[in-house]
């Protein structure tokens, strides 16, 4: 079975060197092949580094992209690169600052070797997190639930097939969620417990601003389902209110009014062809092993 670590990586050299080293040891014992793409979203930094440890990985390879798109796009495009110029039966994607630990990366292994073609999701069991950032986290995971019906525990760390990651780039909400898109795509994906890990290096760099534009992001890709909730809970709760309507009472109905328009917003990025056109972004290719 042959695998493909996506890294996606921005002004984060010392962390994503520690992450090479970590997946190398942590990769010694499986019977598989390790190869490791990481994706530079044109860092403003030098990120390729000296790595004395990494004889247990086949291959790694820094793709350097010309702008910076973002670290959703960076997983599509990568996903799109890999697709088109590599040998895989599984591709995992993982963050490159330590929070998505390599050591889960055995699991996914053990696990894909009875999954067939379906794909496996790091189900989140502990985060390590502030306790803001985890009642924000809970709220976000109920609002997608109330308005999507969906439930979406998982993040990035996957572990994806390859019929998954066609279905991928066929989806335009892949440029725009990645999440959002994995589970329109896919009804029915194994899950492993993943342990939300601290960063090697530095604070997090999810704020709630950019908490909350994720969790849109995701609602999103969901809109038909969200505007029919949505237009449900109007009518029910103008009913509800008729005889006590005030400024007070209608803070829900602006709120939800907002989120509506900010969802629409965010529904634009959903640009296909930039998404096919993403690899004409790469500016070079250094291959490290």
């Amino acid at each position: 079975m042959k695998y493909v670590i996506l890294v996606p990586i921005y002004n984060d050299r010392a962390s994503l060197k520690l992450l090479i080293e970590n997946i190398n040891n942590q990769v010694k014992d499986l019977n598989c092949k390790i190869s490791v793409v990481i994706i530079n979203d044109a860092s403003s930094q030098q990120i390729i580094d000296i790595y004395p440890s990494i004889e247990n990985i086949n291959s790694i390879e820094v793709v350097n992209m010309r702008e910076n798109r973002g670290h959703t796009r960076c997983i599509a495009a990568g996903l799109k690169y890999i697709n088109e110029n590599k040998d895989y039966d599984y591709v995992i994607p993982m963050d490159g600052d330590g929070e998505d630990r390599p050591e889960e990366i055995k699991n996914f292994v053990e696990l894909s070797k009875k999954a067939g073609d379906r794909s496996i999701v790091g189900e989140r069991v502990k985060r390590s997190e502030s306790v803001f950032f985890k009642l924000c986290y809970q709220f976000h995971k109920f609002l997608t639930l109330a308005f999507t019906g969906q439930t979406i525990k998982f993040g990035n760390f996957t572990c994806l097939s390859k019929s998954t990651v066609k279905k991928m780039l066929e989806e335009k909400a892949t440029w725009n969620s990645f999440s959002g898109s994995l589970k329109k795509v896919e009804k029915n994906l194994l899950t492993s417990p993943s342990i939300r890990g601290p960063r090697y290096h530095g604070p997090s760099q999810m704020s709630f601003i950019n908490l909350l534009k994720h969790s849109l992001s995701i609602i999103s890709v969901f809109r038909k389902t969200v505007l029919i909730r949505s237009a449900l809970f109007i009518v029910i709760y103008i009913l509800l209110i008729k005889s006590n309507a005030s400024i007070i009472t209608s803070i829900p109905l602006v709120l939800l009014l907002v989120m509506i328009y900010s969802i629409s917003s965010l529904s634009l990025r959903e640009n296909f062809d930039e998404f096919n056109n993403s690899l004409n972004n790469i500016h070079e290719i250094d291959k490290i092993k």
